[in-house]
């Protein structure tokens, strides 16, 4: 199963949507509720990373019958110093988003917890190409 979710840029109206709709589906095909949780903790994350970086771009979701893979491409600028960005409380955010209560530096840290496996692509002047994986097996 295939779904695809697009992200505008810089439009906090609509920040949650598309993982909020993945969430649904994934509740719809019994998907365990722990997964559920890690999956859409790194889902959102990444929105909102595309909303406040980017100047748009796309979810792409798979569900395989032990695996999901969901890969967010944005339109750039791409991640100048990608182990900087790694760092739990560094962020590039403006002081407007920060007030709208984004920007805490902790999107990336906390979609590297909750996927099964990561994969981030980019560099700046291009686009940020992110993989995250999880496997569908039972959560204690």
């Amino acid at each position: 199963m295939y779904q695809e979710y697009l992200v505008p840029a810089k439009d906090f109206s609509i920040a949650g949507v598309a993982s909020s709709n993945f969430k649904r589906l994934l509740k719809q095909l019994n998907v365990p509720p722990k997964l559920i949780k890690r999956i859409m903790v790194a889902v959102f994350e990444a929105e909102i990373n595309v909303i406040a970086h980017s100047y748009g771009g796309k979810i792409l979701c798979e569900i395989s019958e032990d695996t999901i893979t969901v890969q967010v491409i944005d339109t750039g600028p791409g991640i100048a110093d990608l182990d900087l960005a790694m760092t739990e409380g560094w962020s590039t955010a403006s002081e407007e988003i920060q007030e709208l209560g984004y920007g805490a530096g902790m999107g990336l840290p906390n979609i590297k917890k909750n996927c099964d496996r990561l994969s981030i692509n980019t560099k700046s002047g291009e686009h940020t190409h992110i993989t995250m994986g999880f496997d569908l097996k039972e959560e204690q």
